[in-house]
């Protein structure tokens, strides 16, 4: 099992989720080295006793954890399997957790090309957006080999409690698919929700008092429904990327021939908010679809 003692971690991308992600593994005692597009973007995590590397390259020749949490698939595939990346120039038995919400099939990909290599590859999402990175209590999704996952759970423990292994390479991004599903149909409930108390000349704050913990409720009703109300319509999770992952859910889902109304009307919506200019909003930025 890893300690604070036999453990080097490799972060790489600190956004954010990922910048607070990291703070907390650098708080337990976790040696860091960090690596991001633009370092300014690591400078609280630098100051804090993280180290900088120049490269993906030098980051995966000088740890023995790797960490991802980046934008799309292409960000991932480069990371992990470009010639520069953590795979060609990783170690014999390094773990390389890629945590960013991507396609099953690429981690299938690098799960196999990894393997070529002695390297132990999970894939393991998460949720809870900026709210659950800050507090260490995400929700994270993994696939991989079992014995990989149980050797990491020091590890996760310090980014989530809700840490569920749920099988093989892909599983875990199959189970982020499901809960990026059951959100885009229940943000728009939750939208309408609100537009609807304000137009019936209710306050919608008290009105949250009572439907957020009875039937209706939702960690999108208790966490992101007061941010609408109070017009704050900042970043814990953008909207550009909440796209993306329901692009890949509905490429699966046509896959599997599976009619997937709900998500497909939530994505229509989403795209005309981006097309706005919404797209580097937070996601309860929808409100505004109505408002």
């Amino acid at each position: 099992m890893l300690t604070t003692e036999n453990t080097k971690i490799g972060f790489i991308g600190t956004g954010v989720m990922g910048k607070s992600m990291a703070l907390n593994l650098l708080n337990a005692g976790f040696p860091l080295m960090v690596y991001t597009r633009s370092k300014n973007k690591a400078e609280d995590l630098l100051e804090k006793g993280a180290e900088w590397a120049q490269s993906i390259k030098e980051l995966a020749e000088k740890v023995n954890v790797v960490i991802s949490m980046v934008g799309y698939p292409s960000d991932v595939e480069e990371v992990y399997l470009g010639k520069d990346g953590v795979i060609p120039n990783a170690s014999e038995n390094t773990y390389i957790i890629d945590m960013t919400t991507s396609t099953p099939t690429l981690a299938k990909n690098i799960y196999e090309e990894a393997k070529k290599k002695g390297i132990k590859a999970l894939d393991a999402p998460v949720s809870g957006g900026d709210i659950g990175a800050k507090e260490g209590k995400l929700s994270i999704m993994i696939g991989g080999d079992e014995e990989d996952y149980s050797a990491l759970i020091p590890v996760f423990n310090k980014l989530g409690t809700n840490i569920v292994y749920q099988g093989n390479a892909g599983a875990g991004q199959h189970t982020k698919m499901c809960n990026q599903i059951a959100i885009a149909s229940n943000m728009i409930g939750v939208c309408e929700a609100i537009i609807y108390a304000k137009k019936a000349g209710l306050d919608p704050e008290n009105v949250l008092k009572s439907i957020s913990s009875g039937a209706a409720g939702s960690w999108s009703l208790s966490n992101l429904a007061p941010r609408m109300i109070q017009g704050n319509f900042e970043p814990g999770f953008y909207i550009k990327h909440f796209i993306k992952d329901m692009r890949i859910a509905l490429s699966e889902a046509k896959q599997m021939e599976m009619d997937v109304p709900g998500l497909q009307l939530a994505e229509s919506l989403y795209t005309k908010l981006a097309e706005l200019g919404e797209e580097d909003s937070g996601t309860q930025a929808l409100y505004k679809y109505w408002n």
